[in-house]
């Protein structure tokens, strides 16, 4: 009897793949597809575009465990019309990422990407070098989700004052106030440091457009480690130019690799890095325990026990 499929495209150490096959025995694990093996394919580690035609002509995929937190690249659509189970990697990339922020905002903060700009071309600033407290300042945290939550912690230790957007304005822990998404634009003025940390949905596209940026303070920071998309680029940049905001510091981009040709690289008032927020120490281990817990409930009830996405949503 041919056996299930749990299919990824990439390799696992030894111990996850040992304990899946505990776990699920019925099922054997592939990191490499044949044309014959298509069909039985029922459990997807990732998604690999290239076999996406086959897997959805099939009735046997169940269940998609995506890598990232977000799931805007994969076909939603179709996994809801045929009923496929789709859990995310939301939790893991939480400590990464809300260090990046504060590493941006500490280094925005003392002047250190003014001072390396200065640095390569031999400038001794004094005391010209831009600085500011981090004490006291506001922080807008676009989205209140782990990630959101793990950087208000880290934020109020340096005293910054940590308020939070989501969907409703319902409170979370660690915020002084939320607010929902269709009040952001009355907050904006408000805020010295503005962080988008948004999934990707049709309310998300195109949120920070030239309405948005233009209410923006103009000493705000503002940093995308969310989803490139979320951003309209032209509009950030003519913002950028017009001053409607001070600084920006990029992770994420509509395209990526961002073109050689765009004026961000090269503009003082912008920090670029190519979507590196999310780089996670320990990364399998984190995914595995997601996945893994997951795959107890799967095979004894066919249902998720953890970071299943709501389909309709898209989170």
């Amino acid at each position: 009897m041919t056996k299930k499929i749990i299919y990824s495209d990439r390799s696992f150490r030894q111990e996850f793949i040992d304990e899946i096959n505990r776990l699920a025995p019925e099922y054997t694990f592939k990191t490499k597809l044949e044309a014959e093996d298509l069909p039985q394919v029922e459990i997807s580690i990732g998604w690999n575009s290239m076999y996406q035609q086959e897997l959805l002509a099939s009735n046997h995929l169940k269940w998609v465990q995506a890598i990232s937190a977000g799931v805007d690249y994969l076909p939603l659509a179709q996994f809801s019309k045929k009923g496929i189970l789709v859990s995310n990697a939301s939790g893991i990339h939480v400590e990464s990422i809300s260090e990046h922020v504060m590493g941006i905002i500490l280094g925005y903060s003392r002047g250190l990407f003014q001072a390396q700009r200065a640095q390569i071309e031999q400038t001794w600033l004094g005391s010209s070098v831009h600085y500011q407290a981090v004490e006291n300042k506001k922080l807008l945290i676009i989205g209140t989700g782990h990630i959101g939550k793990m950087l208000a912690k880290k934020a109020t230790v340096f005293g910054i004052e940590c308020y939070g957007i989501n969907t409703t304005g319902h409170p979370v822990d660690g915020f002084k106030k939320t607010y929902s998404i269709d009040q952001l634009k009355n907050v904006l003025p408000t805020a010295d440091i503005v962080v988008n940390i948004l999934p990707l949905t049709e309310q998300t596209n195109g949120l920070f457009n030239q309405d948005v940026f233009n209410v923006f303070a103009s000493h705000a920071l503002f940093i995308n480690v969310g989803r490139g998309a979320s951003v309209k680029t032209e509009d950030l940049i003519k913002a950028l130019q017009q001053e409607k905001l001070a600084f920006a510091a990029l992770d994420v981009f509509e395209e990526e690799p961002l073109s050689k040709e765009s004026p961000l690289w090269g503009m003082e008032n912008v920090l670029v890095t190519s979507h590196i927020a999310g780089q996670t120490s320990h990364f399998q281990k984190k995914l595995m325990a997601i996945f893994l817990n997951n795959l107890k409930t799967y095979v004894a009830e066919k249902e998720l026990s953890m970071n299943e996405i709501d389909l309709s949503e898209g989170y």
